[in-house]
């Protein structure tokens, strides 16, 4: 499937050195740098870096660090993933993603959303009352901006706009925006009103649940005479060069992240049955590039998506984990997902 789009993403994850000491902020920053340089060598379509104010994470101003990477690469599509809008203001986030497609010759893309974690909202002095109304408004007036004339707009949480243009323009005349959403039925319909492209956090469980949403996706458009585009998902995973040498390396890692946020969110711990059961039949994308292409390639089959995003990092994983991973994915597992694909269309 030559028109499938197949990327990366990461949160910063605060990886370790190679003698299993915790490595800085800049430190993690500088790795992701890196390893997007190694994905554009080797053909990976999209790097998407996600905006977080946590200690375990270092990316916090995503199109900062994609700037950084734009200037290393050439061809690889820089993304956030996601920004999150609600406690950011549309019209500085559509100023610096438009910055970024000049500095990258028009490879910007945002994706925006609420957040899954709400560190930013009292650090920027939002109330979490408004999170809902938030995300609405700023919404609302991101599109009318996406059109890249003087917009003159009102709402209940932002100082009003009349008349006012926004700059710098873009070469293309409009920024590629989606919407991440996490499965909210009403997320979706609000995806498909704007006429925006759909981008799914599949994390947990069977990845098939989420077909009546990407079906309502669908039906949304078409009623309200929007275009239908093509979905795109992102999920959690990780290559080595074998199967067990996978889960050796990202269980434990990935097990200090899960139950960490699961403990803020009343989850029991993750038990190494549960990490076991999401690699054979749910969300997670762990193995040799076999296993994982093979993974990938029925789900994108099954769900009927246009991208899919390997969210590579998870917890403190070893640095030189992290660069073969991604050597992995971009040489073997991406080639591989096309060839099955191609072979069963």
């Amino acid at each position: 499937m030559s028109d499938l789009t197949l990327g990366l993403g990461t949160f910063g994850d605060l990886p370790q050195d190679d003698a299993g000491a915790p490595v800085s902020h800049a430190e993690a920053i500088r790795q992701v740098v890196a390893e997007a340089t190694l994905a554009d060598d080797l053909g990976v379509d999209a790097i998407s870096l996600g905006e977080h104010h946590r200690p375990e994470y270092a990316i916090s101003t995503p199109e900062t660090v994609l700037a950084g990477i734009a200037g290393r690469t050439s061809r690889i599509r820089l993304g956030s993933g996601v920004t999150v809008l609600s406690s950011d203001d549309p019209v500085r986030v559509f100023q610096r993603f438009a910055t970024l497609d000049a500095i990258s010759s028009g490879r910007a893309e945002v994706i925006l959303g609420r957040g899954s974690f709400t560190e930013s909202f009292p650090l920027f002095g939002y109330d979490l009352a408004d999170y809902e109304k938030l995300f609405e408004e700023k919404l609302e007036l991101f599109v009318q901006l996406l059109d890249e004339k003087p917009v003159t707009w009102t709402g209940t949480l932002r100082a009003p706009l009349e008349h006012a243009d926004v700059f710098p323009k873009t070469d293309s005349g409009r920024l590629r925006t989606w919407v991440g959403v996490g499965g909210s039925p009403q997320s979706i319909i609000r995806t498909a009103r704007y006429g925006l492209p759909l981008m799914l956090a599949i994390i947990g469980g069977p990845p098939t649940r989420f077909t009546p949403l990407i079906d309502l996706y669908r039906r949304a458009t078409d009623r309200l005479g929007t275009t239908a585009w093509p979905v795109g998902m992102h999920s959690p995973g990780f290559v080595a060069d074998t199967d067990d040498e996978a889960r050796r390396i990202h269980h434990p890692h990935y097990k200090v992240i899960r139950d960490r946020i699961g403990a803020e969110r009343g989850w029991p711990p993750m038990s190494r049955e549960e990490y076991d059961a999401e690699i054979e039949n749910g969300s997670l994308y762990v193995g040799s590039p076999e296993t994982v292409a093979r993974k990938i390639a029925r789900t994108v089959g099954s769900l009927g998506v246009g991208r899919f995003d390997l969210i590579y990092t998870g917890g403190p994983q070893p640095m030189s984990a992290r660069l073969r991973a991604v050597e992995l994915y971009g040489s073997r597992v991406a080639p591989m997902v096309r060839e099955i694909l191609s072979e069963t269309r």
